[in-house]
């Protein structure tokens, strides 16, 4: 199948199509607007439905109506956008509501900039709202990543019933890079839901799709079930990528665009003679702790240097994956500011003593 050059936005729009989504609700909001703008158009030639809400909060609410039918469905912003929809991510959380949510990450706190930005990593992997749920969280590097990530949004929505979170940032959303599209899926072969409220004939027994639980023993055994179904998902789709670390004594992880960076810095270092290596987090939830595990086991690495746009969110992961078992060190930078890698390889050689 030909490539095609795409922005991000633009892929991650088209890859929602071509994985059934038919509806989407939004409010715009820079650098996230060419996906409304693209499913604008698009969602009416394939019989789906776009509407721009009146806002933030309204639209994660008509996600939730729309996935309590067992509809495919999606809403994207940025991250003040991301924060007014936490509520109904909660709600979504606690009804066990399958979605898929894209925020591309300004740079913060309030309003913050349009430029990249990863100071929601807490928000996204810790549940921004109210209660004990998760959220799979997805962090592409590349916009054919970025295509390829929305497809499997939508199916480990479906198969967990839990709302997915795509993060990238406005760097990620804006490139353009070669994408190979996937095909279209036929919505009769997508998962059936029998669990959806779609109209109570007498036949079955009636679908309740809520998140009250006035019974306080109820509400603590749907907080368990949820709990294991999380466990679940940790055990069988925490995903990474690794380059050049089974001989490196100073590992550098990063996520999404910044892991672009940071891969040069390693190649750089390389070129140097200097055994460094990358890990890049795949899913930011759950953590790719083994990864960490491995570099532990093997004895070789003896520093972890977490890079990220933040003034430090991510690090704090590591450390806990690192369990003392090697030094981990924070390059951060933020409010829209993004590292060199002549910056990266300048940190590597203070760390390696060069």
């Amino acid at each position: 199948m030909p490539k095609l050059l795409m922005k991000g936005n633009e892929a991650v729009a088209e890859a929602a199509v071509l994985a059934g989504c038919r509806y989407f609700f939004g409010y715009p909001i820079t650098p996230q607007n060419q996906i409304p703008e693209y499913l604008s158009e698009r969602l009416p030639q394939v019989g789906g439905v776009y509407l721009q809400a009146e806002s933030e909060i309204s639209a994660i609410n008509m996600v939730y109506g729309s996935a309590a039918t067992g509809a495919r469905v999606m809403t994207s912003s940025s991250s003040p956008g991301i924060s007014l929809k936490q509520e109904g991510i909660s709600y979504l959380a606690g009804a066990r509501l399958p979605c898929v949510i894209v925020n591309m990450m300004r740079g913060g706190p309030g309003l913050g900039g349009i430029q990249p930005g990863q100071a929601d990593y807490f928000q996204a992997t810790r549940g921004g709202g109210n209660g004990d749920y998760r959220c799979i969280v997805l962090a592409p590097s590349t916009v054919q990543e970025a295509c390829d990530l929305t497809g499997k949004a939508f199916d480990l929505a479906d198969e967990y019933r839990m709302p997915v979170i795509i993060v990238g940032d406005g760097f990620l959303g804006q490139m353009m890079e070669p994408v190979e599209l996937p095909a279209m899926r036929d919505l009769a072969a997508l998962p059936q839901k029998p669990w959806a409220a779609t109209g109570f004939d007498g036949s079955r027994p009636r679908n309740v799709i809520n998140s009250l639980f006035l019974d306080p023993k109820m509400l603590e055994d749907h907080n368990i079930a949820l709990q294991t179904m999380y466990d679940e998902v940790s055990q069988k789709h925490a995903a990474y990528a690794t380059e050049f670390t089974e001989d490196a004594t100073l590992v550098l992880t990063a996520y999404g665009t910044t892991a672009r960076i940071a891969r040069s810095a390693v190649t750089a270092a390389r070129a140097e003679g200097l055994k460094v290596g990358l890990v890049r987090p795949i899913t930011l939830w759950p953590f790719p702790v083994k990864a960490f595990d491995t570099l532990a086991q093997d004895g070789i690495c003896k520093t972890v240097l977490t890079v990220e746009l933040s003034m430090g969110q991510m690090v704090e992961d590591v450390r806990l994956a690192a369990n003392g078992r090697m030094a981990v060190a924070l390059h951060a930078r933020a409010g829209g500011m993004v590292p060199s890698i002549e910056e990266l390889l300048a940190k590597i050689h203070e760390i390696m003593g060069v």
